[in-house]
């Protein structure tokens, strides 16, 4: 049998926070699901109105898992002591699609490039220990029409299968739209392409 690459990835669902105080400075994680790089444009641009009068609001996303995209932002901060260390929590807890936005309120000391490295990891850890992380899995939608005829055959393999079934309509045609976890995909297309006057297209 052949080895098959992960088809499922983790995440979290909804929004966490996390906090670390050092010297007087206050460090607020914020750990966020995101779906694109406009979602993470948008969500820092409203931290920043909220939290308008903090001095630093550092991020790390990781987009993906298909086509993954990530960035890190230091906000000021001396080169490599914030975002990457956000980022390397993102990583290192092997997430995808989220957004760590740790926001900084400075205390009057400074901590030096060790004592901020600690701050953001230890935060933006914090943030994401009090998350709730799910496992997804990467999944293929396809569109079924068929006759009535053919409606017993389809369904043995749907239950057979159990793909998420999207949406159903029995009328003249019958048409069911279904979501497929990727490594199913071609089993599933496979045993369905049997079944005569069935199309299948890619939604």
């Amino acid at each position: 049998m052949e080895n098959q690459v992960s088809d499922s990835y983790l995440t979290i669902i909804k929004k966490s926070e996390g906090l670390y105080k050092e010297k007087g400075s206050k460090f607020i994680a914020k750990v966020l699901h995101v779906e694109s790089e406009d979602q993470c444009k948008e969500i820092l641009k409203d931290l920043k109105k909220e939290y308008y009068d903090a001095r630093h609001h550092c991020y790390a996303y990781r987009l993906g898992p298909e086509k993954e995209k990530y960035r890190s932002s230091d906000d000021g901060e001396p080169s490599g002591t914030a975002g990457k260390p956000i980022l390397n929590q993102i990583y290192s807890f092997e997430l995808f699609k989220v957004l760590i936005v740790v926001i900084r309120y400075f205390g009057g000391t400074k901590l030096g490039v060790s004592g901020l490295i600690n701050a953001y990891k230890t935060s933006a850890r914090d943030a994401i220990g009090n998350a709730a992380i799910v496992e997804r899995y990467l999944k293929s939608a396809f569109s079924l029409h068929f006759n009535y005829p053919e409606m017993n055959d389809v369904m043995r393999i749907l239950k057979d299968e159990k793909p998420d079934i999207l949406k159903q309509n029995f009328s003249e045609v019958c048409v069911i739209n279904i979501d497929v976890k990727k490594n199913n995909v071609q089993r599933i297309i496979s045993r369905l392409g049997k079944i005569r006057n069935l199309n299948i297209n890619a939604l």
